[in-house]
């Protein structure tokens, strides 16, 4: 079972929510299978619940399985480490400080552990405090380029910058796009991403050097009836992101 992601152009690999096996298959082939599939474990009762199904997902998208917290919610930190390690994702979503507990139970290098940090309002900094104790506390607020070393010596492999706002952190949001380009690290834009706004965001990274780029689109591209992912929004994402790495080279 392959659980490294696929990308466009080897650089970028799509995030979106799959509400059923069905809504997962489909928008995987409207990414030509660079894209991970998020499943919220908040959405489980139990690990065995969660593990039970999201090996469905697994089966039908060749493991593109993301397992989500559930809005960023600290409180499940320790339940996506416990089930990533039976499942072997190829995309594990965490809070700063489970990170390295999430590489240590995987037991391997290739799946993508993002680490969520937040804007602070000044750039080149951003706040770590992101965890189930920590997020109640004042901010933690260090400079980008040490919260990269930081998620570096856990053995993270991304920053998710959470909540973006779409472009209303733009400044910083550029620096760390910078700053993770010159520390070899992987970026997941994450937060407030539209099909308006995609193109630029995506461009920001692409342009500061970034090697690896996974955005997060979720509510935007959501039907409000059904709540399916569109399988044809992902692929105008595809297109977009074609686009932009085209134009790169």
């Amino acid at each position: 079972m392959k659980t490294s992601p696929n990308y466009f152009a080897d650089r970028v690999c799509l995030n979106v929510l799959a509400n059923s096996i069905d809504n997962a298959k489909a928008c995987y082939e409207a990414a030509e299978g660079n894209i991970v599939l998020g499943v919220l474990s908040k959405n489980y009762d139990s690990d065995e619940a969660a593990i039970a199904d999201m090996k469905n997902y697994q089966a039908a998208t060749n493991n593109a399985l993301s397992v989500g917290l559930g809005a960023g919610d600290p409180n499940q930190s320790e339940m996506v480490s416990r089930i990533s390690a039976v499942l072997q994702p190829q995309h594990v979503n965490q809070v700063f400080t489970g990170a390295g507990t999430s590489r240590a139970l995987l037991g391997q290098s290739e799946t993508i552990v993002n680490a969520l940090v937040s804007p602070t309002g000044k750039v080149g900094y951003v706040n770590i405090a992101t965890g189930p104790l920590s997020s109640q506390t004042p901010a933690t607020e260090v400079p980008v380029e040490t919260a990269i070393a930081l998620l570096k010596d856990m053995g993270a492999s991304s920053i998710k910058y959470f909540p973006m706002k779409g472009l209303a952190h733009k400044a910083e949001y550029q620096a760390v796009a910078e700053a993770c380009a010159a520390n070899d690290f992987y970026l997941e834009p994450t937060g407030g991403i539209d099909l308006e706004n995609f193109e630029e965001i995506l461009q920001i990274a692409v342009d500061a050097g970034v090697k690896k780029i996974i955005p997060h689109i979720y509510s935007s591209i959501i039907d409000g009836e059904t709540g399916d992912t569109r399988p044809e929004d992902v692929q105008t994402l595809a297109e977009m992101t074609k686009k932009v790495l085209a134009a790169a080279k």
